[in-house]
Formats: structure tokens, sequence, C-alpha cells
């Protein structure tokens, strides 16, 4: 099947697993920290204040999700997607009417859980489930959403702030996801994508269907998950502060703002190229690779000032997010299976989501106590380098596994 026959053929699901990606924007870092200056000046907290507030928030999202996230194993995605949808919709009025610090904190893990948890997730796991041997392909046309949400809505939002004000900005988010969004996508996914058996003929075996417990006992699903949510870890951190970032550079936010389109395109990029090369050689022996854009984009960050460092930061990011986003969403289900994947992988976006919580607290409070942030990107940069090296170890026994079963 070329590759436009198998974007005709099913563009319904494609569309759909695209759609949620594109709408959990509603629910990322990249969307949210544009209101942090507001809500800073509106109730006098400092950036570590609002990094914990933040943190903590998402921490809450991160644990309830592997026990919302399993539904996806027990529910059809057009259910889960309309309820996820209309609280992704109800959390963006929230915010709109905060009045106090508790609320932008319920807010906060509102947007985080629907957005960036449960809409993710579910984008990432059909398309993972609908298709098999076309999974890399599959995955790679939904994570394509995270780019064009980081494309359109930074600037939907200054666009609308500066129109109707901060809060009128998210009270249009809000309207788009219950009048534009939720029809389109109960309309996508009236009909349910099942594997033809020709397809599924073709696909590589997927052997043994291991339960979460299963997973949960296998010291290489932890080592995995400490790896390729480095960038969930670095990336919030960097964005939620990029106003400190561009003060301390003596850039502007307008040179930074610019560079998310460059990133944008480093995302759609990655995920394209990686996609087919995922259906050719699996996505275990890809997996050492992943890090290696953003142990770079750490090293740029740290040791180089110029304006155009940012871009070059930011094209590297793009690539790294796109390789990885699309190779996890097909890991997990090439190495554990399909049968329990709704509950495997809320738990690796469990994992993701602490990773993206922990970033803008940890990095606001060093801020706070004086630490330099070239040193703290130095580090973070190390640790990608570390783990190069555990994901190639990871990758060698996951194919030694394949191979004896």
């Amino acid at each position: 099947m070329t590759y436009f026959s198998f974007l005709r053929e099913n563009a319904r699901w494609l569309a759909a697993s695209y759609l949620l990606a594109v709408f959990s924007g509603f629910g990322q870092t990249f969307f949210i920290s544009l209101s942090a200056g507001d809500l800073r000046a509106e109730f006098g907290l400092s950036h570590g204040d609002i990094g914990l507030l933040y943190m903590v928030a998402t921490l809450g999202s991160a644990l309830t999700l592997p026990y919302v996230g399993r539904s996806l194993d027990h529910f059809p995605v057009q259910k889960i997607a309309a309820v996820v949808m209309t609280g992704l919709a109800l959390f963006c009025l929230a915010m709109a009417n905060t009045f106090s610090v508790w609320m932008v904190g319920l807010a906060f893990y509102g947007l985080r859980l629907c957005g960036q948890g449960m809409m993710t997730h579910t984008s990432v796991t059909a398309a993972g489930r609908w298709f098999t041997a076309q999974r890399g392909r599959a995955v790679s046309i939904a994570v394509l959403g995270f780019p064009t949400a980081e494309a359109l809505f930074p600037l939907c939002f200054v666009v609308l702030a500066n129109a109707f004000g901060w809060r009128g900005a998210w009270t249009v988010s809000a309207i788009v996801l219950a009048v534009v969004a939720l029809p389109v996508l109960l309309t996508l996914l009236a009909k349910d994508r099942i594997p033809s058996a020709l397809e599924t003929a073709s696909a590589r075996p997927e052997g043994r269907q291991w339960t979460r417990g299963e997973a949960l006992r296998d010291v290489r699903f932890w080592l995995v998950n400490c790896g390729v949510n480095a960038p969930a870890f670095i990336g919030t951190a960097i964005f939620f502060h990029q106003v400190y970032l561009v003060e301390l550079r003596g850039w502007t936010l307008e040179l930074f703002a610019s560079a998310f389109l460059l990133m944008a395109s480093g995302v759609v990029c990655a995920s394209l190229v990686i996609g087919p090369l995922i259906d050719r050689f699996s996505a275990r022996q890809l997996l050492p690779f992943t890090l290696v854009p953003l142990t770079l984009a750490c090293f740029v960050l740290a040791n180089f000032h110029a304006p155009a460092a940012a871009f070059v930061f930011m094209l590297l990011v793009g690539i790294s997010n796109g390789f990885n986003s699309t190779l996890v969403g097909a890991l997990w289900p090439e190495v554990y299976g399909t049968r329990h994947m709704g509950a495997i992988r809320s738990v690796a976006f469990s994992v993701m989501v602490f990773a993206s919580a922990a970033g803008p607290g940890l990095v606001g409070w060093l801020i706070d106590k004086g630490v330099s942030f070239d040193l703290q990107v130095m580090a973070m940069g190390g640790y990608c380098l570390v783990f190069c090296g555990v994901l190639g170890f990871v990758s060698r026994t996951y194919r030694s596994s394949e191979h004896s079963s």
C-alpha cells in the first residue's frame, strides 16, 4: 500500500487521531504558560510559586491518569473523547473565571488531566490499536497534531488576549472546544476501525500480550520511561520559564515565539521520516537514537547566547519531539501487545505527566535559589547523553527477547 492510498483509505481515523492531538493543545504547557505572567501579577506569585503550583496540579493529574486512562480498554474511543473534551472545555471556563490561587490550581489540574493527559493518551493509543502493519505511519500522522497546535495556538491566544483580555481568550477556547471540536470528532469517531485480515496477516507477530502488572514488573519499562520522558521534563521546564530565559539572554519574546514555527517544522519533518522507518526496522531498533537531538539542543542553549541559538535549539527540540512521540507511540504496543494497551500506556503517560510536572517546579525553585540557568541546562544535556547509552542497552535486550520468543 502506497503512502497516499494509506491516507485516502484511512482518512477518517487518521484525522480523528490528529485532531485529538491538536486540541490537546489547550492543556499543554506552551499554551497555559502564556497566562503565567497575568496570573503572577494578579495573585502576587513569584516564578517559584507559580512553578510549584503548576507542578502540584500536574502531579495530581499524573496520579489520576492510570485510573481513568485504562477506560480505553473498556469503552469506545468516541465515548472517551466526548467526556474528555467536555471536561477540557469546562476547565478552560474555570481558568477564565479564576478568583483565587486554589482555583488556579484546580484549573491547572483539569487542563493537564484532560488536555495533556487524556487527549494525548486517547490520540496515540487509538492510532496504535487501530493500525498494525502501518502503525508507525499512523502514529506519525497523529502526532503531527502537536506541532500544529504549537504553531497556531500561541499566536491565536495572543490575538484573542489583546482583543478580549486573557480571561476572554480562555472563554473563546472553551467555546471552540464545545462548538467546533466536539461535533467534528464525534462524527469522525462514529465508526470504529477494525484492521482487515490481510493487514493483520502482514503485520509483525505481536507475541505475548502483557498485562499492566506484568509490564510494571519489567525493569526495562521503567528504564525506557526514564529516558523517553526527558523531553517532557526539559521542554516543559524551559518553555514554562521562557520569559526568564529571554530576559537572561537579552532576546525578545517575539524572537523566541517566532522560533516555535521552526520547532513545529522540525516535529513535522521528524515525524514523517521516523514513521516509515519504524515500519521498516521496528521501534525497538530505533530506540537508542531518540535522545540524540535533545542532547545537542541542551548543549547549544547552555553554551551559545546569540539570538541564532534560539532557532537552532528550537529546531533540535522539534526534531526530538517528533522522533520521540512517534517512536514511543509505536514502541509500547510493539513490545507489550495491544490487548491491555490502554492500561499500560496510561501508566507511561502518567510518568510523562509527572516528568512535565517536575520540570517547572524544580527549575523555578533553582532559579529562586540563584542556580545558574546554563548549569541547569547543561545538566539536562548530560542526563540525555547518559540515557542514550541506557536505551541502547534496553534496545538490545528487547530484540533478544523478540528473537527468543
